[in-house]
């Protein structure tokens, strides 16, 4: 059978892009807008497709209510769950190129941890804080912990392996922290911090789709840019100084991305895990390894997975609320074993 190739040449490395790729972008923009829909409209308060349509688009539908319920409540909490799953899907691709390892994922390399930190830290001891510093304290505390776990596994040079041993130690460390502040702090607020740890898009408002949206606008673009030299050091530090990358830099700048997402998207949401896994498994069996292509998809992959989580968990127990983090751990912890026990021998 032949198969139409797009060629991609470029400074660093030339590679191939499948011609089906666009068909499946546009097959999973068409499964997210559907996704959206129908989480928008499911609810205590069911609103039909047709008369979301109408009140998007600023047509009367005969029911004052429904502006209100979709455009105040729904909405904002469904762009956020989208939002979420692209900023984690695109950090677990980063990383997993990184490392050049297919089970790396911000929580499991320990990111998820430090962002966690930081943004407890915020809602346990600065409680009133404005909502703003969330994003910037949890990219803070990834931050930290990506200096700390690139610091402890240089070795003339940034090991993979060490990477990913000293990511798991420090998560734990960071793990441990939070816990101690979740003991000592006002019941109050360990209460929030509690909820907001299990990972949830429940109660969130257009404030959090817009302090989320400038992260996404800065580093997705940015990743898309780097997606070439995440090509080259993929292959190899070896093959990558051949090709003419400057492999720790480039390797930094991306570390710098990835945390980035991960954090605005902890902040935002809480530790909704897995996604960083799950997400560019499934975009390598549609479009390859090639990251021009890989990034898009997984990022695409994210957020309906994220969307279908949390209209899974209204579903499941109606009326009561099942967080999406516990959904994508329901789904994300089987599914990594699966690729523990298939990649054992490798």
């Amino acid at each position: 059978m032949k198969v139409d190739w797009l060629v991609i040449r470029s400074p660093a490395i030339s590679f191939r892009i499948d011609r089906r790729v666009p068909v499946i972008l546009l097959c999973l923009t068409v499964g997210i807008v559907v996704a959206m829909v129908m989480n928008v409209g499911q609810g205590e308060y069911p609103i039909s497709p047709l008369n979301i349509v109408k009140t998007l688009l600023g047509i009367d539908t005969g029911n004052p209510d429904h502006a209100f319920v979709i455009e105040d409540l729904r909405l904002p909490r469904t762009l956020v769950a989208f939002m979420v799953g692209v900023a984690l899907a695109i950090s677990g691709t980063v990383f997993q190129g990184l490392t050049r390892n297919p089970l790396a994922d911000p929580g499991i390399l320990g990111i998820n941890a430090g962002a966690s930190l930081g943004a407890v830290a915020v809602i346990v001891l600065l409680p009133s804080a404005p909502i703003y510093t969330l994003p910037l304290s949890a990219f803070g505390g990834a931050l930290l912990m990506a200096v700390l776990i690139y610091s402890l596994a240089w070795n003339q040079g940034s090991s993979p392996i060490l990477l990913i041993l000293m990511g798991i130690g420090l998560s734990a460390i960071a793990s441990a922290i939070t816990s101690l502040m979740i003991t000592y702090g006002e019941i109050y607020d360990v209460s929030n911090a509690l909820v907001w740890l299990a990972g949830s898009v429940y109660g969130r408002t257009w404030e959090q789709v817009f302090s989320l949206l400038p992260w996404l606008i800065v580093f997705v673009p940015m990743a898309l840019t780097l997606a070439r030299h995440l090509n080259a050091l993929n292959l190899g530090d070896d093959v990558a100084k051949s090709l003419g990358s400057q492999v720790e830099w480039q390797r930094g700048l991306l570390t710098v991305v990835g945390v980035a997402l991960a954090g605005a998207g902890v902040a935002t949401a809480g530790n909704i895990g897995f996604i960083g896994l799950i997400a560019p498994h499934l975009g390598r069996q549609l479009v390859g390894a090639t990251h021009e292509a890989l990034i898009p998809t997984s990022a695409l992959l994210g957020g309906v997975i994220v969307v279908m989580a949390d209209l899974l968990g209204r579903m499941l127990f109606a009326p009561i609320e099942l967080p999406c983090g516990v959904i994508t751990a329901a789904i994300g912890a089987p599914y990594f074993l699966y690729l523990l026990i298939r990649n054992r021998k490798k």
